[in-house]
């Protein structure tokens, strides 16, 4: 009995580590994020989980989502969120909604005239502004635009780091931009950019929560993945 009594009392030391361990680790959570749904989705749901982890503090580091894939594969972030298209081994990912791109152009643009819209050819042969390389918004044009059987894509005409910069440079009339539509709902709204559809070309994808593969989401991470991925 007494032997038992100190494995028991062991058992139960370790059990108050373990519980004290995660509870400190659930005071802070660390969240990476492509600049889209940092801008745009994540302020929504960090709301959210507020009201279930008040205690919890939060920080995030915002990049393109090359940046938030190697900040969760490095243990840097404990949770992230890209705009795919594709991911590099090692992350686990569940879909956290959609999002389409948008051609946006100055309203002075001759596209914008464009009642038909553009085809996807056109759109391959306009040097864009556009976003910096590791971008998935820029990857998930170009490959979509290579899927398009024989289109030769010309080189941007400005590469900007910020979404924001991004749409001055087009309202200023340097080129075309193709953006989330979530970034432009105002300036369309206000007339300071136009929509440019594309005729046979679908710019709709995939948001995703992604963390490291075979590790198990708990406390504010797990809930704050829940609460991305729900529906509506």
């Amino acid at each position: 009995a007494g032997w038992a009594q100190a494995a028991v009392d062991a058992a139960a030391a370790l059990d108050a580590g373990i519980t004290s361990l995660r509870q400190r680790n659930d005071a802070m959570l660390r969240v990476a994020a492509s600049m889209t749904v940092a801008e745009y989705l994540l302020p929504g749901w960090l709301t959210a989980l507020r009201g279930r982890h008040q205690e919890t503090a939060v920080t995030l580091a915002a990049g393109n989502s090359a940046d938030v894939a190697a900040a969760v594969l490095g243990g840097a972030a404990d949770i992230g969120f890209v705009e795919g298209p594709d991911l590099p081994p090692g992350l686990a990912a569940r879909r956290a909604g959609s999002d389409t791109l948008t051609v946006v152009v100055a309203p002075g643009h001759p596209w914008a005239r464009r009642r038909s819209g553009i085809t996807a050819a056109e759109l391959a042969a306009t040097p864009l502004v556009a976003r910096e390389p590791g971008s998935g918004t820029r990857r998930y044009l170009e490959e979509a635009l290579d899927a398009q059987a024989s289109l030769e894509r010309v080189s941007p005409v400005a590469e900007l780091s910020s979404t924001t910069a991004i749409k001055a440079a087009v309202a200023a009339g340097i080129g075309p931009a193709v953006l989330s539509s979530l970034a432009v709902t105002q300036e369309l709204a206000a007339g300071t950019l136009r929509a440019v559809p594309v005729r046979g070309l679908d710019l709709t994808r995939r948001l995703l929560a992604v963390w490291p593969d075979g590790r198990q989401l708990t406390g504010a991470a797990a809930d704050l993945r829940a609460i991305a991925v729900r529906p509506g």
